[in-house]
């Protein structure tokens, strides 16, 4: 088959269960990540297994993520899409007034940085072979300030970490794009309650416009808010 390949992290639900659904009509097979391969069954059984494959990681193990790329070439022959999707957060105070204690900041920080970082650098081989896309979830949080807020400085980790891909990646054809949404009606934000924001698939839609542009133009960065959202939000 010669229809494109995405692969997704954090894709059992919320930004990347959406963007899976969206790509999947636009044509793509499908690597769909996460902890549990449980967690993405129904997903699966939604799309099609002949469509996508579900595919249990730890993004924090390197031995994991390199397995898995190499599974998806051998599986599907390609990789056109890699969305650097998964993430978590967790409430922090460095004056130590509210928020959770330092030790469970630990997993936010591998996941939102480390795990970024190495999902680049185990799908960026494939991508430079097909000239494809390497998209990261970053956030609003990473481009202001957030008192006490560590998961906005893993956020501004990844802006920085897309930029600094994207200038590795000059010559070599393949594009890279930071997506940075604002608020956006996941588990995540459940607890934020009487403010607007935006759905899931609004994102998704954002993803595929920067993977549906002409090979000539690479979309670096997308901020969507929704509108309304409040400017330190």
């Amino acid at each position: 088959m010669s229809d494109p390949v995405m692969l997704i992290t954090g894709a059992s639900r919320g930004i990347g269960a959406a963007t899976a659904r969206v790509a999947a009509a636009a044509g793509y097979r499908l690597a769909l990540l996460a902890r549990s391969a449980d967690a993405l069954t129904a997903l699966v059984d939604e799309i099609g297994a002949a469509k996508a494959l579900a595919l249990p990681c730890d993004i924090t193990s390197w031995p994991d993520l390199t397995a898995i790329v190499q599974q998806v070439e051998d599986h599907f022959g390609r990789l056109d899409v890699a969305f650097a999707n998964a993430a978590m957060s967790v409430p922090s105070s460095f004056l130590g007034t509210s928020g959770a204690e330092p030790e469970k900041w630990r997993d936010m920080v591998l996941t939102n940085v480390y795990g970024a970082a190495i999902t680049a650098r185990a799908v960026l081989p494939a991508l430079t072979r097909t000239k494809g896309h390497l998209l990261l979830t970053g956030s609003n949080a990473g481009r202001g300030i957030r008192p006490g807020n560590l998961y906005s400085a893993t956020k501004w980790a990844v802006t920085g970490m897309a930029q600094n891909i994207r200038a590795e990646c000059v010559g070599t054809g393949v594009r890279v794009t930071l997506i940075q949404p604002g608020m956006v009606e996941t588990e995540m934000t459940a607890a934020t309650l009487d403010v607007p924001k935006l759905h899931p698939e609004d994102i998704a839609n954002a993803v595929l416009y920067a993977v549906n542009q002409p090979p000539t133009v690479d979309v670096n960065e997308l901020t969507i808010r929704p509108t309304g959202q409040h400017p330190n939000r």
